[in-house]
Order: C-alpha cells, then sequence, then structure tokens
C-alpha cells in the first residue's frame, strides 16, 4: 500500500478532533473542513439515524464525518485500491461497524439494482472526468433516488436545475448552494 502523507480531521460529533490518514491517489480531493461544516450544518437536524451512500469516498472525509455525526450506516464505494486499503484501515482503527466499504467502480456498483434505500448520497467524484453527470444518469435510472433522498453534489462547475433536470428524470430541487473557491457545492432533494 502506498505511503499515507496526508490527513483529513473529523470537525464535528462524537469523533470530533480525530485525524486519518490517506494516500495520493489521482483525482482525489478531500472535501476541505469548511465545505464538510457547512454541509453538516445544512443537515445536522436530519442526518442522525440516516443511511448514506458515499459514492466516490476517496478520502473517507465524508464517510468518517457522517458516521461520527450519528448516521445509522454508511456504505462508501472507492475504486482506488490504495485508498481502499487507507479506508479499511482506518475503519478498524475506528471500531465502526456501521461503516461498509465495497472495493468497485462508482459506475459498475451502480449498474446493479439498488438492495436497499438511501437517505442521503454523496457525490464528489474526481472533476473534468463528466462524472457527476453519468452517476447522476445512472442513480436515476436504477431506481436509487427515493422520494426525500437528498443529495450532495461537489462540482467544478455552478449546479443548475437546468443541469439537473437534463440528468435525473425525477422532480427535484435545490435546498442548498454555495461555492469555496473552484468548489460549486449543493444540497439537493428528490421530490
Amino acid at each position: 500500500m502506498a505511503q499515507a502523507t496526508n490527513h483529513f480531521q473529523i470537525i464535528g460529533g462524537a469523533h470530533r478532533g480525530r485525524k486519518f490518514p490517506f494516500p495520493d491517489a489521482p483525482g482525489l480531493r478531500p472535501t476541505p473542513n469548511k465545505v464538510r461544516e457547512t454541509l453538516f450544518n445544512w443537515i445536522q437536524f436530519e442526518s442522525s439515524g440516516k443511511v448514506f451512500l458515499d459514492l466516490f469516498t476517496g478520502s473517507g472525509a465524508l464517510s468518517f464525518e457522517a458516521l461520527s455525526r450519528g448516521a445509522e450506516q454508511v456504505l462508501s464505494i472507492e475504486k482506488d485500491f490504495n485508498a481502499f486499503q487507507s479506508l479499511e484501515k482506518n475503519r478498524k482503527k475506528l471500531k465502526s461497524g456501521n461503516l461498509q466499504i465495497i472495493h468497485s467502480d462508482a459506475l459498475d456498483f451502480l449498474s446493479k439494482k439498488p438492495t436497499q434505500t438511501f437517505d442521503f448520497v454523496l457525490l464528489d467524484p474526481p472533476f473534468h472526468q463528466k462524472l457527476l453527470e453519468k452517476t447522476l444518469k445512472q442513480l436515476s435510472i436504477e431506481g436509487f433516488l427515493t422520494t426525500g433522498c437528498k443529495i450532495y453534489l461537489e462540482s467544478e462547475f455552478e449546479i443548475t436545475n437546468n443541469f439537473l433536470n437534463q440528468e435525473i428524470s425525477q422532480k427535484i430541487k435545490i435546498n442548498q448552494q454555495k461555492r469555496s473557491g473552484q468548489v460549486h457545492y449543493c444540497l439537493i432533494e428528490v421530490l
């Protein structure tokens, strides 16, 4: 496994302040603390006891933050083998039975019919690869998006209703939206 030289820190909840290492990997850019704090402020009264799907887990910052904030279960999908191994090591360190990590490509995972529903979907794919568009289409087609499901998106461009209507067949609305540097992020809801 590649040497883990990077760290992220959980910013709130039961595991606040704990640091976890992660390796360098192509396209991996952990969600910045400020952005993570904003996201979990948006959902602070909704995340406890909920089921999360993190499709491009990377460092694990979003998955581990969700667990710390009371998520009942987090299913994390990571394609890069070194990142996957690091996630498994960190899961064992956290001693959480509520986190399941699958070594898979996100689109391959989404090509199979869902066996459970999710309250939150976390989408922070590598930028400039059209992965956000492909992932939203696949989520919509395969029935992963149920009424009331909320999706967190990070992208290199501003998310608009027009963009979402092209990619998702269900009716949706943008609940919150912000920008931090070059990162656009928003929370949408399936109606």
